[in-house]
């Protein structure tokens, strides 16, 4: 039997776009900020700390990070992101969302600092203790996709709902870009205060002592814009939704929301049992029939983007350096050297990272999120199969920026496509007291395919006849194009499963104003 929306939760749903909106953007945008800037950070210092803990003077080539190691390096926090996905999410449903957030946040500026710190000056001090913090800075970073989204969904009003969800994840394009600023800066200054020769001239001085602080400061910087949130996000209320659906506490919710909204809104004299509704729990009989396509969709969709878009990303460095379009190794110094990786990603981020975001945020409540992430997938596709048909010409001197304006193209449509919509949908569609438990799920099954990409991708690119120093020989660069393209495709299918949220209310979406015995409408397109 269908049941009358709470007042509260009608005055959030119609409530016009005010401060209170922007300051929660705000609020849990700098966390997501800081998740990405510690996330792919690594990327940028991978090759400096190759060359200073794994340069053998005896060869005549700059050191990297061996092939396990590397994998550890790019791959531990991922690892850590996938459990605190899980955790945090299915936290934020027991305790609620306010009472774990500020938790998170806490882990995450702790361990980016500690990895700065990393123990030693011999390599495998260095490394171990890195891939150490990494992993817990990872498992803070993972709480915080489930509860910020939660939290933006369950505030926000639902005309305008995606467009603050997507605002939220917007932050990580900052952040991303934020790392490439910060390492451009760092490395200008510290080879301007400390010159030093390209490698082939003199392999012990073209590294020097200073660049080892280098890629400590780069790591531990982002953990400043996240520090200075933490008091806004202890001041945040928990979310009416918990609070009245979950915990059952109307009144509660009603006196939050009235100061939120700066408006009057009527009491209801709601038992908790009303205000809860159904309780059966997450993989029972009737949430498969209600939502069990669903957690099929968000969790499959977000498992092929995140194999192409992390192998992408946290491997531009070796596509650019293939393509000849940072110069060989031995001919830079260790700074200059970083220096052009960050600049190189640089430019993708501001052509083609950043815009993508910020063009979802435009036109997620115009377009939609099913469309957007089928209209993603595709173009992604699309893309890959441009690079990779012609993948041998485009390498070639002279042709390097058609690869690059095609590479930015695919970040552009990941970021204006599945990359933010596979975040928006799953903080939308599933009961309050499953929410963030979903999301974190959806989000998890996400990482495992971010760490398929960041362990498989680096060892399938590599040549069929000439691998690299400590690797097996790979199908090639142009191959693994291919199966990107092939995983791209995969995605766009499952796409087809993925419900239209736009302009409905999260109790419409979850059916949480539906009994088990009524007929159940599905929310699809």
């Amino acid at each position: 039997m269908a049941t009358e929306q709470l007042n509260v939760l009608k005055a959030l749903d119609v409530a016009k776009t005010q401060l209170y909106h922007f300051k929660a953007v705000v609020i849990a945008g700098m966390g997501f900020f800081t998740d990405a800037y510690d996330l792919f950070c690594i990327a940028l210092v991978t090759k400096l700390l190759g060359r200073i803990y794994y340069t053998d003077p005896a060869l005549n080539e700059p050191g990297h990070l061996p092939a396990n190691v590397s994998a550890a390096v790019n791959g531990v926090a991922l690892c850590g992101t996938l459990a605190g996905q899980l955790f945090f999410g299915w936290l934020g449903d027991k305790l609620g969302r306010k009472s774990v957030y500020g938790f998170t946040l806490i882990l995450m500026v702790l361990c980016s600092i500690a990895s700065g710190l990393s123990f030693g000056h011999e390599a495998k001090g260095v490394m171990g203790t890195l891939c150490f913090f990494r992993f817990w800075l990872g498992f803070g970073v993972g709480g915080d996709y489930p509860l910020s989204a939660t939290i933006m969904s369950e505030y926000a009003n639902k005309k305008t709902r995606g467009t603050f969800i997507a605002a939220v994840f917007a932050m990580q394009g900052f952040g991303i870009l934020f790392g490439t600023i910060v390492t451009i800066i760092v490395s200008s200054a510290f080879r301007h205060a400390f010159p030093a020769p390209p490698f082939y001239i003199d392999a012990a001085a073209s590294i020097g002592p200073e660049a080892d602080y280098v890629w400590r400061i780069i790591v531990m910087f982002g953990t400043i814009p996240a520090a200075l949130t933490y008091y806004w996000r202890m001041k945040m209320p928990e979310t009416a939704r918990y609070t009245a659906l979950i915990a059952g506490n109307t009144k509660q919710a009603t006196s939050d929301m009235s100061k939120v909204l700066n408006k009057e809104i009527s009491e209801e004299n709601v038992q908790g049992e009303r205000a809860t509704g159904d309780t059966w729990g997450l993989f029972s009989r009737q949430f498969m029939k209600r939502h069990g396509v669903h957690l099929l969709a968000t969790t499959s969709t977000w498992f092929l983007l995140d194999v192409a878009f992390y192998s992408q990303n946290l491997f531009q460095k070796d596509i650019f350096t293939k393509i000849g379009w940072i110069p060989p190794a031995k001919t830079m110094n260790a700074l200059e050297e970083l220096y052009r990786i960050a600049r190189a990603q640089a430019l993708i981020a501001l052509c083609g990272t950043v815009p993508g975001y910020w063009f979802t945020v435009a036109f997620i409540d115009i377009i939609g999120r099913f469309w957007i992430q089928l209209m993603g997938f595709t173009m992604m596709t699309i893309f890959m199969l441009a690079i990779a048909i012609p993948y041998d010409y485009l390498v070639k001197p002279g042709h390097h920026t058609g690869f690059v304006v095609l590479y930015g193209l695919t970040f552009f449509f990941a970021n204006f496509g599945p990359n933010s919509t596979t975040f928006i949908v799953p903080a939308e569609i599933f009961p309050a007291r499953l929410r963030s438990t979903c999301h974190g799920i959806s989000a998890a099954t996400g990482k495992a395919g971010a760490i398929i990409g960041a362990f498989g991708f680096l060892y399938a690119s590599q040549d069929q006849k000439k691998p690299e120093t400590g690797y097996s020989r790979g199908i090639g660069m142009r191959n693994a194009l291919f199966v990107l393209a092939g995983t791209n495709f995969l995605g766009l299918l499952f796409s087809l499963l993925v419900p239209e949220s736009k302009g409905k209310s999260l109790e419409e979406l979850s059916k949480e104003n539906v009994g088990d015995d009524d007929t159940i409408a599905p929310t699809g397109v």
